[in-house]
């Protein structure tokens, strides 16, 4: 199955702390859920004006340990995952589960990137907007891969 997801996360250049993760599968089902072990005290100027803001944790949080197990029930065995200028948001993924050996059986140990498709495909000017909440960039995920295939 096709996910496309988005992280939002506290980073101090050696640590990624997982905020929110959200999913949407090609059939168009959703997951959305906050980190409540994160330790928003350190969270940079920038997460504190354009992610905080967007958090809901009385209605999506749950502990860290909860989320890994969550997702899995969400994603099934073998899922093809994408996201945006992935790379943190598959650190922050794949660390919901240990180290890399770790990651759940039958997952790929790489994230395919919208960013890469759209560059590959020479479309440079495809540009999110979104509001740094994880499930809207998720679906704006979904929605740019689904334009960019209709360039191919």
């Amino acid at each position: 199955m096709r996910i496309w997801f988005d992280t939002e996360f506290i980073e101090d250049g050696k640590t990624i702390d997982l905020l929110s993760i959200g999913m949407v599968r090609e059939d168009g089902e959703t997951l959305y859920l906050e980190n409540l072990s994160a330790n928003l005290s350190r969270a940079n100027d920038w997460v504190r004006d354009n992610v905080i803001p967007h958090l809901d944790p009385v209605q999506h949080g749950v502990a860290r340990d909860e989320i890994g197990p969550k997702i899995l029930s969400f994603t099934g065995n073998k899922p093809e995952l994408w996201a945006y200028y992935a790379d943190y948001d598959w650190v922050a993924l794949c660390q919901l589960y240990g180290t890399m050996m770790d990651l759940p059986k039958g997952w790929p140990m790489y994230c395919r990137d919208v960013k890469q498709l759209c560059d590959s495909i020479g479309n440079t000017r495809l540009h999110a907007g979104g509001e740094h909440h994880a499930l809207t960039d998720a679906l704006w995920a979904k929605w740019a891969w689904e334009y960019l295939q209709g360039l191919r």
